[in-house]
């Protein structure tokens, strides 16, 4: 209980403690050596990770979404990593979405006392209709925060699963989880800055939970981005790439062939190698799951 009211996070971390009398190279020196433990930390939580992969990617696949629940930094790379999944990977802005307390304004500054009210944390999953087949994975470096323990609480009692990201052990929200992940990165360069060890721990793993379930989902072709949306000039072009990686086929025709897919690149390829119009390429996705190699390998 002691270790949980005064988390590593809030620590002293002595391999800093003169930091503030260094020149700028030794102190970006410094700096790189404690960030150099986030990828150990992250990997001695690869068991928990792959469960929560495997747990996301569970729901998903049973009409659930997935809901990130986070308070000031942590909040923030919380729905950084849902808002990229759109584009990414082509899913719905509904799969996948980050909530932070305080709303929509705390992802440009502060908004006080926001992370204080377990009520809230319950109240703004409610108002996204949460489910039982749906996901919450509350994020707090402390592993305290009140909003993410009343959101983790609120799942919990719908019997929704819980996942919970902590850069502190023991922590509350570890506790109230299914899936405890806990990423032991020490205490901070500079004391209670979260945002620095704690924060690159936290974006790594949910890297890693998002684009490893894409990839159990078959949105990814071996390490291709195939469900990419297209939705600027930069995509399209990274579409056509694909396209004619994947076709053999030169620019202006992948570009033609994917005007025909309405720039799908999954429904491009297919309509290529199988030689077929549109829906039935939508229709043969859709058999197989989305999943391009079991349409595109089973031919060779």
């Amino acid at each position: 209980m002691e270790q949980a009211m005064h988390p590593a996070t809030e620590g002293a971390n002595p391999n800093t403690q003169h930091i503030d009398q260094l020149d700028t190279r030794a102190m970006l020196a410094l700096m790189n050596q404690e960030d150099a433990k986030v990828a150990a930390a992250v990997e001695r939580a690869l068991p928990q990770i792959a469960a929560a992969v495997d747990a996301i990617t569970a729901a998903i696949e049973n009409g659930g979404r997935l809901f990130y629940v986070g308070a000031g930094t942590s909040g923030r790379l919380g729905v950084l990593d849902a808002v990229e999944c759109l584009p990414t990977f082509s899913t719905p802005p509904q799969l996948v979405q980050g909530i932070i307390a305080g709303g929509s304004a705390a992802l440009t500054r502060a908004v006080e006392g926001a992370e204080d009210s377990p009520e809230q944390g319950r109240q703004d999953l409610m108002n996204r209709q949460l489910r039982r087949p749906d996901v919450v994975c509350g994020i707090a470096a402390s592993g305290s925060t009140p909003y993410v323990i009343g959101a983790l609480e609120y799942a919990r009692s719908l019997a929704a699963q819980t996942i919970a990201i902590a850069c502190s052990q023991p922590a509350p929200i570890l506790d109230i989880a299914a899936v405890a992940i806990a990423l032991d990165v020490g205490p901070e360069i500079i004391a209670g800055s979260s945002r620095l060890k704690a924060g690159s721990a936290q974006k790594m793993t949910l890297n890693m939970l998002s684009t490893a379930t894409m990839i159990k989902l078959g949105k990814v072709y071996g390490n291709l981005m195939v469900d990419v949306k297209v939705s600027n000039r930069k995509l399209a072009k990274r579409a056509e790439r694909l396209v004619m990686q994947l076709t053999a086929l030169d620019a202006a025709a992948a570009r033609q062939l994917l005007t025909r897919a309405d720039s799908h690149v999954k429904t491009a390829v297919v309509m290529h190698h199988r030689q077929v119009d549109r829906p039935t390429a939508q229709r043969l996705l859709a058999e197989a799951g989305g999943r391009l190699s079991r349409l595109i390998d089973a031919q060779h």
